[in-house]
């Protein structure tokens, strides 16, 4: 299946989160699950809207399947509200929901073909057989596995499977599809592949969907926005960019890609610049703009490892955003190098750097002592 050259959805400028005039599809409202003495779902209210591409991103046991089951009707909240499409779920069964799931395992039916499979629901909804072959037809276009149509599960590779088990979801036509860590049994270069190929599909047709994943490059590629969650809780909703370059605490800092944590101590805090000293890094981080913290106030500052530039020679001042060490690790991936550099503190940082030009050696070592800066609107200023 080939991706097109089309944009998704969320590089698009669509943003209804961000009107106060626009009615959400999902809606949930003070949510919580116990499970005995165990909270699973701690006092959720969050907002999806109509043809949005929705990420629930978090670790084990953070609450994100449980609440994804909610939505489906296969568990039944002990507190809170959820409505779709302006309807309270509260009495409303999983099979009278305007819901389908996607299961990680597919739940094929080994005796039954691709077009079989598909055609399974509609079948059991006793949908005319004009139409129920009609229908199928659109999904095996959709998913393009239309020559593979009279095959069956074991005949299919991995990636076909699951392309079969979303045709089977999608062609009861749905308001909402629910997607339960689906891509989690395929190779890295498949997934890959296939994320993309999700969100050319929702973008086609135009459905909402809900996806649920530990991956946060796959939730940062498919989705309009993430949720990401901790201990039952939604501790920051917003788009891809803004959770990566933007981050409201340490632990989405540190649970988003690789970042470099530093405590800091405020000295100067104007309008439009900021000043914080670092003693681990030896050095004071020079913000471009103002914070929201008074001098002497304890903040943290999270500098990802790809806004750094690594040299051997020093700047100027090396005493403002720059810091200094020796380069302890290298790891070579082909496109990037890593670098693990040792501060004279004893901390140990990471800097990426993009391997633009072929060549057989790095002009960087191990123990070399190197200089990492930045510009002064690289830093993320925590607090908290």
């Amino acid at each position: 299946m080939t991706a097109r050259a089309t944009e998704p959805t969320k590089k698009k400028k669509w943003a209804p989160w961000s009107d106060p005039e626009a009615e959400p599809f999902i809606r949930l409202v003070d949510v919580s699950k116990r499970f005995g003495d165990f909270l699973a779902v701690d006092n959720i209210s969050l907002d999806i809207y109509r043809s949005e591409f929705f990420a629930l991103l978090g670790p084990s046991g953070c609450g994100k399947t449980t609440l994804l089951r909610m939505l489906a009707g296969f568990e039944k909240p002990t507190s809170g509200r959820i409505e779709i499409d302006g309807v309270d779920m509260a009495d409303v069964p999983p099979y009278e929901r305007p819901v389908n799931m996607m299961f990680q395992s597919y739940a094929l039916f080994p005796h039954m073909t691709v077009e079989q499979n598909i055609a399974f629901g509609l079948r059991q909804d006793r949908v005319p057989r004009d139409e129920i072959a009609r229908r199928v037809r659109e999904m095996l276009d959709l998913v393009q596995l239309g020559p593979l149509a009279k095959r069956k599960p074991h005949q299919l590779s991995g990636g076909q499977r699951q392309r079969v088990a979303l045709a089977r979801s999608l062609v009861k036509r749905p308001k909402m599809l629910l997607l339960d860590e689906p891509l989690g049994a395929l190779d890295k270069k498949l997934r890959e592949k296939t994320q993309f190929e999700l969100v050319n599909i929702q973008e086609e047709t135009g459905i909402t969907f809900v996806i649920v994943t530990h991956d946060q490059e796959e939730a940062m590629t498919v989705s309009c926005r993430i949720a990401v969650m901790n201990q039952g809780r939604v501790v920051q909703a917003a788009t891809p960019t803004e959770v990566y370059e933007f981050p409201n605490s340490r632990y989405v800092a540190e649970f988003i890609g690789d970042v470099n944590i530093f405590e800091g101590r405020v000295t100067e805090s104007g309008a439009d610049h900021a000043v914080i000293g670092a003693p681990e890094a030896d050095c004071r981080f020079r913000i471009d703009h103002g914070i929201s913290a008074n001098v002497e106030a304890t903040v943290w500052l999270a500098l990802r490892p790809e806004k750094m530039v690594i040299g051997k020679t020093p700047p100027e001042d090396p005493t403002v955003n720059c810091i200094s060490g020796v380069v302890w690790d290298i790891g070579y991936l082909g496109n990037l190098s890593i670098f693990h550099v040792r501060l004279d503190s004893g901390k140990t940082v990471t800097s990426i750097r993009t391997n633009r030009s072929r060549e057989t050696e790095l002009d960087i070592t191990w123990e070399d002592r190197v200089y990492l800066t930045w510009a002064p609107g690289a830093v993320a200023v925590l607090m908290t």
